[in-house]
Parts: structure tokens; sequence; C-alpha cells
């Protein structure tokens, strides 16, 4: 139906402390460090939010989609270092040509990526293509934020103006779906910190999945899909949580939030 394989996707960060350092010249115990570097930022820019360049990526989930295969999955720091979990993300793109699907990954995901995939020697030829060497992937590629190849959805929905901007929580639940639960990235660096690598993966994969859900409702939108099969993938999707535990909460939110919107409200029968 697609045409292509889909690659729905989401990444988790903490601060990197050790770059930060090095960048403001600190010399301070781990826990000092991270207050000081805080601090610099909100005197920056008014939030602890950190500069592109020092994020460390600590999880990456993502859905796969594909004619045989609809399949969940996470690379955290609790198997992998931050440098393996950048090859096997970036090892996709060397196999297969996904349609790539995020919320703000042309603004965030992918930026991060790109410079931690510098910090740590890391090629990503096929992500990063641009049509240098590739003739059809010059307006064809992951950059290239007027085409499909990835559709970054909170840019697409904003008709690419910054001023419409939205939060991938506030949409998600408008068209009744669960989003975050009450949940936020603020929680990230306690996950880490406490190593809940559980609750960090399936707190990611909450994202991707309800860009999943905005992103099906995005092809309908567009007549890529028609209502019937929308209702097939949304059915599809409810069995395939089904059969996955740590969604047991995301499946029972989805089922009262359904029924705040008429178009949902059969989503459960």
């Amino acid at each position: 139906m697609f045409g292509y394989p889909i690659l729905v996707f989401d990444i988790e960060t903490v601060t990197d402390v050790k770059a930060g350092s090095q960048l403001y010249g600190l010399d301070l115990p781990l826990d000092d460090a991270q207050q000081a570097l805080n601090k610099l930022r909100r005197q920056e820019a008014g939030t602890e939010f950190p500069r592109t360049p020092l994020h460390e990526i600590v999880c990456i989930s993502g859905l796969w989609i594909d004619q045989d295969k609809f399949q969940l999955f996470s690379w955290s720091r609790e198997n992998f270092s931050e440098i393996e979990i950048l090859q096997k993300f970036v090892g996709i793109f060397e196999k297969k040509s996904p349609i790539l699907v995020s919320w703000n990954g042309g603004q965030f995901d992918l930026p991060v990526i790109m410079y931690r995939c510098l910090y740590h020697g890391v090629t990503a030829a096929n992500l990063f293509e641009q049509g240098d060497w590739n003739p059809q992937k010059r307006h064809n590629n992951y950059q290239n934020r007027y085409h499909a190849r990835h559709t970054d959805l909170m840019d697409v929905l904003a008709s690419f103006n910054i001023r419409n901007f939205q939060k991938l929580d506030d949409v998600a639940q408008i068209l009744g779906y669960p989003g975050k639960r009450g949940l936020s990235g603020y929680h990230v660096a306690d996950y880490v910190k406490q190593q809940q690598w559980l609750d960090l993966s399936c707190y990611c994969e909450g994202d991707v999945l309800n860009t999943w859900l905005i992103y099906l409702r995005w092809l309908l939108l567009r007549g890529f899909i028609q209502q019937a099969q929308h209702q097939d993938w949304i059915r599809h999707t409810i069995l395939y949580l089904q059969q996955q535990p740590q969604h047991a909460e995301f499946l029972e939110i989805w089922q009262k939030t359904c029924l705040s919107t008429v178009f949902t409200q059969s989503d459960f029968n």
C-alpha cells in the first residue's frame, strides 16, 4: 500500500556533561557540572534544554512497518553504548530506504543524530546523502523538508511555518489518542540515573505510537488511504499492542481518549 517500508522513530537524550564541561571549561564533579551547565543554559536561552550538539542519545525507538512486519523496537543504554545505538540506527539506511516519519525529527532528532555521529566518527552516508554522490537523491532525501522521504509531521501540519508548530502531546489528545499520559521528557534523566530502562523505552515508544496514529490520519487526509484502510490499520495496531504487556496502560488510556471524538469512538468496537 505504501510503496516503501516505513520507519516511525523518536529519540531520547540527556545532557552530554563531558562535552559541555569541555566547551565551557568546567572542572567539576558530574552533578555539579550538570547544575552549572543548566545555569549557563538558562542564562543563554531562558531554558535548561541543551544546545543541539550537547545532547547525548540514551534511547532510539521505532516502529517498522513493511509488507510482513509490524514491530516496535528500542535500543537503549541498558544494553548498548551511544555509538552502538547510532550504528544500529544508521545501519538501517545502508540496507533499506524507508519512508521516515517523525514528530519534530527535522528540527531536532536528525540534527542530534548528525552531531552525535560526528562526535563518535560514525559514517551515515545514506541517511545524510543529499544528492552529491547519488543524483537521484538530490530532491528525494531525508533532509529535504518538502518531500515525503522524511515526513516530519510537526513541520508538515504547521505548513512549514514555525508559528504553527504544535506539541505532539497536544495534537494526539485533540485527535483522541493517549498522548504522553502525564509524562514528559523531564523524566528521561531520572530514568537513566535510576536505570529504569523499561520506563525509558516505554516512554519513547509511546511517542512513536502517537506519531504513528497521527501519521495514519495524515495519510487519510491526503487520500493515500481510505477510511476502511485506516480502520484496518487501527485494528492491526490495537491487536499488536494487546500482545505487548508493557503498553497495557497505553491501550487502557486509548480506550478512554478515543471516546472524546466522533471519529475515534469506534476504534475499539
